[in-house]
């Protein structure tokens, strides 16, 4: 019985996707070493790419055929790619991971181990590094340990709604009907929070199993730039979802500040980072602004931390230089932290 389907959408990674295979395979080579078929299946779908990235994995098909599935649709980005894996899927349970991603060494097992929980997702820990595997930041998958019924918990909501630090029971995104938008970014954004919707079966274990590799210049060009600005049609989309749900009145306010932190905040200072220049910080401020003008009265606004607050000011001011100094100097510190 395949118990889990790890998905992998390929795009032009021929420096990462050996390693990020490598994370995956143990637990599969041990079973064959002893005649047995392995529990779980890899499904690595090419997405158009243009260099040797398939080449690679089918290398890795041709040693694992047992284990390894590799699928070429075109170029039509990675939430096609991940959608394609889940109609492919034949695990009762569903892991996305980033081809230029990996797996801590033996957090493949233990993934494994843990799907014996009763949940439909099972949410954990990530750590940025980079390309040369130094630890950069440690990433919480959830703040809090227990009861994440979104009804008592509507700050499930403002945890990171990334894929990769998630399983998910295959049948939540059959049975809802739940898919990610294709050609676009915050794929995860617009699809992990809606399915908090279908579920109370949600359980955070606190293991670092997943690694997240941050690639020098991966957004630093002009088009992905203005392509922070996608991070408003995401947000439109998971409130309109919301506002149809009895659960809406619970979690309005923390809709309102996921807003406030998604597309004010983060996409702000991405954008910042790669260009303090660019006016892609001018246009969602001003969206944000023309659409939620009573920001400040929310309650987690009023309860944000000080370095929030101040990014809040200096964004609003449009003190943009300010914001990339501060930014830079943060993210050395975190580097010397960790």
């Amino acid at each position: 019985m395949i118990r889990l389907s790890v998905i992998i959408p390929v795009y032009n990674v021929e420096d990462y996707v050996a390693k990020c295979l490598d994370s995956l395979i143990s637990p599969a080579a041990e079973a064959l070493s002893r005649g047995e078929k392995p529990d779980y299946e890899i499904i690595a779908v090419n997405d158009g790419s243009t260099d040797s990235s398939p080449a690679i994995v089918q290398d890795y098909v041709n040693h694992y055929p047992q284990l390894i599935r590799l699928i070429t649709t075109e170029n039509m980005g990675q939430g096609h790619a991940r959608n394609v894996g889940i109609d492919e899927a034949r695990g009762e349970y569903l892991y996305f991971i980033d081809s230029d991603d990996y797996l801590s060494p033996g957090a493949m097992g233990e993934m494994l181990n843990a799907l014996d929980g009763d949940y439909d997702i099972l949410i954990f820990d990530s750590i940025a590094v980079n390309t040369d595997g130094l630890e950069l930041e440690y990433r919480k998958g959830c703040a809090r340990n227990d009861d994440l019924k979104l009804s008592h918990y509507p700050e499930l909501l403002l945890q990171s709604p990334d894929v990769w630090n998630k399983i998910f029971r295959r049948s939540l995104y059959i049975e809802s009907g739940v898919r990610f938008t294709e050609r676009v970014w915050f794929e995860d954004l617009r699809t992990v929070p809606k399915l908090y919707h279908y579920t109370d079966r949600i359980v955070y274990l606190p293991k670092a199993w997943h690694r997240y590799v941050q690639r020098p210049g991966s957004v630093t060009n002009t088009r992905k730039i203005e392509r922070n600005l996608e991070i408003i049609p995401a947000v439109d989309e998971l409130i309109a979802f919301y506002k149809s749900t009895a659960e809406y009145p619970e979690i309005k306010d923390a809709l309102e500040y996921l807003a406030f932190h998604s597309e004010f905040l983060t996409s702000s200072v991405r954008a910042n980072l790669a260009d303090w220049h660019s006016d892609v910080q001018d246009k969602l401020r001003e969206d944000f602004l023309g659409r939620f003008p009573n920001y400040a009265s929310n309650p987690y606004v009023r309860t944000m931390s000080r370095k929030h607050k101040l990014l809040t000011t200096l964004l609003m001011h449009r003190q943009y230089l300010a914001v990339h100094i501060i930014m830079k100097l943060n993210n050395r510190l975190k580097v010397k932290k960790v």
